[in-house]
């Protein structure tokens, strides 16, 4: 296994954490743009050195990159170094949550600016998002599916703005390619809204009923019991599962059913983070916010601190807080495909 660029793990928080808040999925003026070259290995954040399991991942990191000053491009190269090691850093802290079961696939791919695109109009963050940033998305999906993926089921996973990437590839890439969408175990577009909107707008798309259902959205957005100010990864009618009992009622499940939270960095830890179990993280789907609000942690310790999130947003957090449930919950969906299919 091979991380181009390091090892090292941090959580990002603020504007390492940031997504960026897009209504639907591309724009019906998109402008023709030219994607990364996904031949060339250094585009790739992650690339297994062997395909040992029998199914892989598709991991799309969050927002990694911030302009230094105003004069910088709303949208950064590939080879952009800040926006580079700021992926490296998440990579180890929710990717890893996939490694015991699946081949993990990471591409690079050209971000926006979470400052930036948040103070614009949504037509206008629809319009930015459908240049760069999905153009390497599909062209790492093309390269990964034509030389990586040799007809093996997957699973896409994302946080944040790569969750919202996402969405574009659900929405167009999947329907435009039924023989490949077939192949989906499931699709973990966490620290983004998956709307009913959305859902009846693609009906070939499907949210999770349970724990082992597969071919279907995995979504949800952590927040404490009560909140003030924005919280900018939220959209209207969006939809959260439960990431300890995978359900979709309003039923608690305590922290004492969690089976292990990826928490705070410590310095004598040899990965930087620590593996707390049982997990410190409850959960309860919260129906009408479209969330799942966690009341078990110090809300001071874990609250993001920045603009534009208000108080009570968990959003750095999101993959952290359940990350054995949801290494857990990987495995099961692909033992299910595969008990489903022979």
């Amino acid at each position: 296994m091979k991380i181009h660029g390091g090892k090292s793990i941090c959580v990002l928080l603020a504007v390492l954490c940031a997504v960026i808040l897009l209504g639907g999925c591309g724009g019906s003026h998109r402008e023709a743009v030219s994607p990364s070259d996904y031949s060339r290995s250094e585009n790739w954040l992650h690339l297994p050195e062997t395909a040992v399991h029998s199914a892989d991942v598709i991991y799309l990191y969050p927002t990694a990159y911030a302009r230094a000053n105003d004069s910088e491009p709303v949208i950064c190269t590939i080879d952009n170094a800040a926006m580079r090691a700021g992926a490296q850093k998440i990579f180890a802290q929710q990717a890893t949550v996939f490694e015991p079961s699946a081949n993990i696939y990471a591409p690079y791919y050209r971000q926006m600016d979470a400052v930036y695109v948040l103070s614009i109009s949504e037509e206008e963050r629809n319009r930015i998002a459908s240049r760069e940033p999905r153009a390497d998305v599909f062209a790492a999906l093309d390269y990964y599916f034509e030389n990586y993926n040799h007809g093996r089921p997957y699973i896409l996973a994302g946080h944040s703005q790569g969750s919202n990437l996402l969405t574009f590839v659900l929405a167009e890439y999947m329907e435009r390619h039924p023989e490949r969408y077939e192949r989906m175990i499931a699709a973990y577009v966490i620290g983004y809204s998956v709307t009913k909107d959305y859902l009846a707008q693609n009906t070939h798309l499907k949210f999770a009923a349970g724990a082992n259902d597969t071919g279907v959205i995995v979504s949800y957005n952590t927040e404490a019991p009560v909140v003030s100010g924005d919280n900018p990864v939220l959209l209207d009618g969006g939809i959260s599962i439960n990431p300890i009992s995978w359900t979709l009622d309003e039923t608690l499940a305590v922290a004492g059913n969690n089976l292990g939270s990826m928490t705070e960095e410590t310095p004598d830890s040899p990965t930087g983070l620590t593996l707390e179990t049982p997990g410190i993280a409850d959960a309860a789907v919260d129906k009408e916010r479209g969330v799942v609000k966690c009341a078990s942690v110090d809300r001071d310790k874990y609250e993001i601190k920045s603009v534009p999130f208000g108080s009570g947003i968990y959003h750095g957090w999101d993959y952290g807080f359940y990350y054995m449930n949801l290494r857990q919950n990987a495995a099961e969906r692909i033992e299910a495909f595969f008990n489903k299919t022979h």
